[in-house]
């Protein structure tokens, strides 16, 4: 069966591509072995969030099966398109343009097209520990599965999973502990909004064991243990060796940077989301499978991986776009640092959400706004702001020259320019 792109994988990327390629004209297949919508529908970022705005662990675990449903079948619906045609399947390379799935009855049909994006994303990475089939063990998955809340939860990772299942079920009432083998959590983050966030989740009764090495489950007293030590591309079963496809220290899927172009030779083979490892978030994984499609049709963008704001879902949240400060600082970059507080905000007065801070870089030549961190209430849309002026170039000027509503939190922002 012939068509003009092959996509292996149907999660964020995967069917953001394909939907995207099937309205400019192309014939789509796709395959996905599981559930469409991938880790962040299914199992990731719209069940934590459900959980996040949840008041009870009840709440929480009956209404996320409900929003996952429904967002599940808006995916389905989206593959429905004439131009789509979805396989319930794995696939596997046969050669730089083909690719076989197994059929029900043990059969298998080879798919060929001259364009082929793998999109299969990533699966928890799990500390090699000799104790690793202790019962009480979760992944993030496991986790969300749970019928019954833990009395005693320990984490091990303090990144942003192992921060958010803190953040939530410390809210419905867990007794949490987290554990993290580097000095400070939220590597990501500048080390001042870290360090805060940390700190406020300790005034909440999050116990943070900081600079710990796990050697042994047995050791930790708690009745549900979460490993939040990362997560691992989705390579094995594509038979990519097949088609002289390379993978990176750590197992990404090596590409080229403009286009994502897997390292094949005489293919038209890519890689976008976690399993190229680039910038593992379910909104980069989108940007790039429309990227890749765009130059397939010969079609140029606009599109700016080096600016990608990323958030954290804690209670309250943080988010980050460019560098951090210590990051500037390594890379001799001269630029001014602005402080705003939440504190002197009258929304956030009004709101009883005082807590929080952000930080605003820009350069000393030109004012050019670098980026930003901030942990607070609705700390992600404030910080969505600024990669939005970062994508136009804006400088700091600029900012503090665009007029606010008031009262509203994105004046915290306009504070810091100003």
């Amino acid at each position: 069966m012939r068509t003009d792109l092959i996509i292996i994988g149907a999660g964020p990327g995967g069917y953001r591509a394909a939907e995207y390629a099937a309205r400019q004209g192309l014939s789509v297949t796709i395959f996905e072995k599981a559930e469409v919508g991938g880790t962040c529908l299914n199992v990731g970022c719209i069940p934590t969030k459900t959980y996040a705005h949840a008041s009870s662990f009840d709440e929480a675990h009956s209404r996320m099966q409900q929003v996952v449903a429904k967002l599940r079948s808006g995916v389905e619906q989206i593959l429905t398109h004439s131009n789509i045609t979805l396989i319930r399947s794995a696939a596997r390379f046969q050669n730089a343009t083909s690719v076989e799935a197994c059929n029900e009855d043990g059969s298998t049909t080879v798919y060929t097209a001259p364009n082929i994006i793998i999109a299969t994303g990533s699966s928890p990475k799990l500390l090699p520990l000799s104790d690793i089939s202790d019962p009480r063990l979760v992944d993030s998955t496991g986790l969300l599965s749970l019928e019954t809340q833990p009395r005693r939860l320990c984490i091990i990772g303090a990144g942003v999973i192992g921060m958010e299942f803190a953040s939530i079920f410390q809210h419905f009432g867990s007794e949490v502990t987290v554990m993290e083998f580097l000095k400070e959590c939220l590597p990501m983050l500048d080390s001042d909004i870290a360090k805060r966030l940390r700190k406020l989740l300790e005034k909440r009764g999050i116990k943070f064991l900081m600079k710990t090495a796990v050697k042994q489950l047995s050791d930790i007293e708690a009745d549900t243990i979460l490993m939040a030590t990362g997560r691992k591309p989705n390579t094995e079963g594509l038979n990519l060796a097949a088609v002289g496809i390379s993978l990176s220290p750590g197992g990404p899927i090596l590409t080229d940077k403009d286009y994502l172009a897997a390292s094949t030779p005489n293919a038209r083979i890519y890689a976008i989301g976690d399993v190229n490892g680039q910038q593992m978030l379910a909104h980069a994984a989108e940007m790039q499978g429309i990227h890749v499609v765009n130059h397939i049709l010969g079609k140029s963008d606009g599109i700016r991986f080096d600016i990608m704001p990323a958030a954290i879902f804690t209670e309250p949240e943080a988010a980050c776009v460019g560098p951090t400060e210590e990051q500037l600082k390594t890379q001799g970059v001269a630029y001014s640092c602005h402080k705003s507080f939440w504190r002197a905000n009258g929304k956030a007065l009004a709101m009883g959400q005082t807590e929080g801070l952000l930080k605003l870089f820009a350069a000393d030549d030109d004012g050019r706004i670098l980026g930003c961190h901030a942990y607070g209430a609705h700390a992600a849309d404030i910080v969505q702001e600024v990669a939005a002026l970062m994508n136009l170039n804006a400088t700091i000027k600029q900012l503090a020259d665009i007029v606010h509503i008031h009262p509203t939190l994105s004046e915290i922002l306009k504070s810091a320019a100003e």
